[in-house]
C-alpha cells in the first residue's frame, strides 16, 4: 500500500496548527516543526470572527471554540474621556454575518488545535530551514537539528519574519514599519465590570475586553518611531500615555505588573507577494500577508488560509489564486483603518469622531458594513455551522 503524502509545517502557531489539523484530516502525514521549546503562545487573547469560526467548523471544533469563548457581547467605541462614539450590537452582528464574534485566550485555541493532531506530530525546539522548494518531479527538503526531511508539501507558517518567504522571494522588499507600536496584557482584575470597548485618542488607541474568570484582555497602540522602549518599564510608559483616560483603564493599569506588559512594533507587508507558493511550498498567515491588527483579522485570515490550503493541497496555484486577492484587499483595508484610528490631526479627529457618531445613530447596519465581505466568508467545503447568512448579504 502506498504511503500517504507527507506535509511538513514550519511554525506551530495558530495558522500552522490549523493547517496541520486540516491536512491531517485530509489523510496526509503531518509533522509540525516549532522552533520554540513549547507551543505556549505569547500571552494575549484573540478575537475570532464568524469567517474563522466557520473555517474551524470544517475541523469539527467550531462549536467547541464558540462554547469556550471568554466573551460574547456588545461593546463600542469611546473617546479618552469616556463618551461613546458608537455602539456595537452582538445580536445584529450575529444575524448579519451568520454567527457571533468571540474572544478567547490564544492558549485555549492553541490547545484545541494541537489536540486534533497525533501525539508525535509536533516537534518543539526544532528550528527548520528550507533547503529546496522542490517541484513536480522532486520533493521539497527541510533541514532540522535532527537531520533532513523530505516532503510532498511544505507549509511555511513561520510568521512575520518568515525566513521561508525570504528564501522563496529574495527580491521582495519584505515588511515595513506600520508607524506604531502596541502593548498587550492579560491579567486578573477582580470585580471589574464593564462593556467591551476600544478608545480612540490622538495617535493612540486603547482596548479593554473582559474574559472569563475575572481576567481582562487589554491592548494599546501609539504612534512612535520604530525600535523604541520605555526608559523604565512598559507599565510606566502605559501610565504616562493612558493613565488619565476613562474607567476602567486606570484600574487595569493598577492591576498590571511591569512583567505582564508585552510591547511589539507593528510591521506589515505593503507590497503583496507575487504568489503564496513556489514549488512544493505554500506560505500562510503573517508569512504571506502580515497586516496591522486594526481589523482583528490577522489570526482569522491565517485560519482561513489553512483550510483553503488543505482543500487545494494538490494544486498550490489554486491556493494562491483563492487567497492572494482576498488577503491583499483585507490587508489594505487594515492599513486604511490604522490611518483612521491612529490619526494625529486635531481637526481630522473631530471629523472622524463626528462621523463615527453619525454612523452609530444611523443604525448598526451601517457600522457593520465595513466587515461585509470579511466576516461573511465561507470555506470552500463543509461542514460548517448551519446558520444561514441572510439573503443579499453574501
Amino acid at each position: 500500500m502506498a504511503q500517504p503524502s507527507r506535509a511538513v509545517v514550519i511554525g506551530g502557531g495558530i495558522g500552522g496548527l490549523t493547517a496541520a489539523a486540516a491536512l491531517h484530516r485530509r489523510g496526509l502525514r503531518v509533522t509540525v516543526l516549532e522552533r520554540a521549546r513549547s507551543l505556549e503562545p505569547i500571552g494575549a487573547a484573540i478575537s475570532l470572527s464568524p469567517n474563522a469560526l466557520r473555517a474551524l467548523d470544517t475541523l469539527g471544533i467550531g462549536d467547541r471554540i464558540r462554547d469556550l469563548a471568554a466573551w460574547q457581547g456588545d461593546g463600542g467605541l469611546r473617546t479618552p474621556r469616556g463618551r461613546w462614539l458608537s455602539r456595537t450590537d452582538a445580536a445584529a452582528a450575529a444575524e448579519r454575518f451568520g454567527g457571533p464574534l468571540v474572544l478567547l485566550h490564544r492558549a485555549t485555541l492553541i490547545d484545541s488545535l494541537a489536540a486534533l493532531l497525533p501525539a508525535d506530530a509536533v516537534r518543539t525546539a526544532a528550528a527548520a530551514t528550507l533547503a529546496d522548494a522542490g517541484d513536480a518531479g522532486r520533493p521539497a527538503r527541510i533541514t532540522t537539528p535532527d537531520g533532513e526531511l523530505e516532503a510532498d508539501l511544505v507549509v511555511a507558517a513561520d510568521g512575520i519574519r518568515s525566513r521561508v518567504r525570504q528564501a522563496l522571494f529574495p527580491h521582495h522588499p519584505g515588511t515595513v514599519y506600520s508607524g506604531f507600536t502596541t502593548w498587550r496584557v492579560v491579567i486578573p482584575v477582580p470585580g471589574a465590570t464593564f462593556a467591551s470597548h476600544e478608545t480612540w485618542g490622538r495617535g493612540r488607541i486603547w482596548g479593554t475586553h473582559p474574559l472569563k474568570g475575572g481576567r481582562v484582555y487589554a491592548y494599546a497602540a501609539a504612534v512612535t518611531p520604530a525600535g523604541q522602549h520605555a526608559p523604565d518599564d512598559e507599565k510606566a510608559e502605559l501610565l504616562r500615555r493612558f493613565g488619565d483616560w476613562h474607567d476602567p483603564i486606570p484600574a487595569v493599569l493598577a492591576a498590571a505588573r511591569p512583567e505582564d506588559v508585552l510591547r511589539h512594533d507593528v510591521h506589515h507587508i505593503a507590497e503583496p507577494l507575487p504568489a503564496f507558493h513556489l514549488g512544493r511550498v505554500a506560505l500562510l498567515g503573517d508569512a504571506a500577508h502580515a497586516m496591522p491588527p486594526t481589523l482583528g483579522q490577522g489570526g482569522n485570515q491565517a485560519i482561513e488560509d489553512a483550510v483553503v490550503l488543505a482543500h487545494h493541497h494538490e494544486d498550490l496555484a489554486a491556493y494562491s489564486a483563492a487567497r492572494l486577492p482576498r488577503t491583499t484587499a483585507i490587508a489594505r483595508q487594515a492599513v486604511r483603518t490604522a490611518r483612521l484610528n491612529m490619526m494625529e490631526s486635531r481637526a481630522g479627529i473631530a471629523v472622524r469622531d463626528a462621523a463615527m457618531t453619525a454612523l452609530s445613530l444611523a443604525g448598526p447596519a451601517l457600522v457593520l458594513r465595513g466587515f461585509a465581505g470579511i466576516a461573511d466568508w465561507r470555506p470552500p467545503h463543509g461542514p460548517y455551522a448551519s446558520a444561514e447568512i441572510p439573503t443579499g448579504n453574501r
